[in-house]
C-alpha cells in the first residue's frame, strides 16, 4: 500500500498532488489517479508523530533542505501550502512541475486574481507558445509547482 494511503489511515493528514493516467488492464484501459511525484508527501502533524511512523517505515523519509542545516528537515510554511492545495483543487486540469523544471523562460508577468475561484492568489503567468489560454503559475519554493488555467476578466497585473 502507497505510504500515502498509509498515512491517511492512520488519522494523519497527508496530500501528494495526483494526476489521472491512463493504464491497461486485462485489456481495458482504466484511468487512474497516481501522485505525480513517487516519492513527495506533505504531512501536517507533529514531529514526534512523524519521526514515530519514519522511524517504523523503511520506505518513508524526510526531504532535507539545500544549503541549509545538516540535517534540517524541510518545512512548508500552513499557509503557503493550504493555498498550494486549494490552488490544485480549484481546477479541473492542473499541471505539476518540479523546481528544475521552472525555468525563467516559462514565466511571465506577476498577476494577482479577483474574483473567481482563485481569488486573491498571486503567481506568474505562464507563457506557453501557441496557447490562446492564460495559465496562473504557483510555486513551493525549491519543491514544485502548479500550473491553473484561468479568466482574463479576472487578472490584475502586479
Amino acid at each position: 500500500m502507497p505510504a500515502y494511503k498509509q498515512l491517511a489511515e492512520a488519522g494523519i493528514e497527508v496530500f501528494t498532488p495526483m494526476v489521472s493516467r491512463l493504464f491497461t488492464s486485462n485489456g481495458l484501459r482504466i484511468k487512474k489517479e497516481v501522485p505525480v511525484i513517487q516519492d513527495l508527501l506533505f504531512v501536517n502533524d507533529s514531529r514526534q508523530n512523524i519521526d514515530a511512523i519514519v522511524a517504523k517505515t523503511p520506505t518513508l523519509q524526510y526531504r532535507f533542505k539545500k544549503g541549509g542545516k545538516f540535517g534540517e528537515a524541510l518545512v512548508v510554511p500552513d499557509d503557503e501550502m493550504a493555498k498550494f492545495i486549494d490552488a490544485t483543487h480549484a481546477t479541473n486540469n492542473p499541471k505539476f512541475y518540479s523546481a528544475e523544471e521552472v525555468s525563467t523562460l516559462m514565466c511571465g508577468r506577476t498577476v494577482r486574481m479577483i474574483g473567481g475561484t482563485l481569488n486573491g492568489y498571486e503567481g506568474k503567468l505562464q507563457t506557453v507558445r501557441g496557447s490562446k489560454k492564460k495559465r496562473l503559475l504557483i510555486t513551493l519554493p525549491s519543491l514544485m509547482a502548479v500550473s491553473l488555467s484561468i479568466n482574463d476578466e479576472y487578472i490584475e497585473l502586479l
